[in-house]
């Protein structure tokens, strides 16, 4: 199963130009992306609010991640302060992984944001957790906050544009979104082998793990016959007709 590194923005002092920060309006994006990165089969490890850019880098280093997604918000330059309007999605222009990523993001984007022509992905060597990262990166400037019609937008719309952001994930990864639908408990109720835990909704889909017979397993998620489930350290789909919801 796919593993990101999500890194929403640690700076506190990007004020918001009617309240709130930059890290504060991204962290709560990240928490609405949370539910359905979970329930359509996605791990991630996240950074906190007391690290930085470098310490999230380090990190991020440590691990082996598919993607390094980074989210952040615009301001313009001092001469051109509240002027400025749009999504730049940037990656790393010798990653191939990396500019999919966030070319598949932009074009996603221009789907809900007001002005699909302020939509770009470009290439950057300046950000630091685009360039030097281990895994492929990408960094989302979701809008301008200093502009007040972006950053009413922003504002308005942030379980939208977590929505979007993961449905991009899931196609760049070559899995089905799958909407939130909470945490329930299931127990397995094969015969008697171990009910198989898949990479994919599919049974031409590698096996990354199995679950007894008579245990419990958490239901996040339901593709079509399938059920992504957790279960230990183990995200991937199981046959739903195998688990019976308690």
């Amino acid at each position: 199963m796919p593993i990101i590194y999500l890194s929403p923005s640690t700076q506190e002092y990007n004020k918001y130009v009617t309240g709130g920060t930059e890290e504060e309006y991204m962290n709560l994006l990240a928490d609405k992306m949370e539910p359905y990165l979970i329930s359509s089969g996605i791990r991630f490890v996240r950074n906190t609010p007391e690290m930085t850019a470098a310490s999230s880098i380090i990190q991020s280093n440590m691990g082996n991640y598919d993607l390094h997604l980074a989210l952040h918000s615009n301001a313009a330059p001092e001469y051109l302060a509240g002027r400025l309007m749009g999504t730049d999605v940037y990656y790393y222009p010798r990653s191939i992984r990396g500019k999919e990523a966030a070319e598949t993001i932009a074009a996603n984007f221009r789907t809900i944001y007001p002005y699909p022509e302020l939509v770009n992905a470009l290439p950057t060597t300046s950000i630091g957790e685009v360039r030097r990262t281990k895994a492929p990166s990408v960094l989302i400037e979701v809008a301008y906050h200093d502009n007040y019609e972006d950053e009413a937008w922003l504002k308005n719309n942030l379980d939208e544009i977590a929505v979007n952001i993961v449905k991009s994930l899931t196609q760049f990864f070559g899995i089905p979104f799958i909407p939130a639908q909470g945490v329930r408990t299931g127990y397995v109720i094969t015969e008697s082998t171990p009910l198989n835990i898949r990479s994919y909704p599919s049974f031409d889909s590698e096996i990354i793990g199995s679950i007894p017979k008579g245990a419990e397993v958490n239901v996040v998620g339901q593709y079509e016959d399938w059920y992504t489930v957790n279960y230990g350290d183990i995200l991937g789909y199981a046959l739903s007709n195998y688990i019976e919801i308690i």
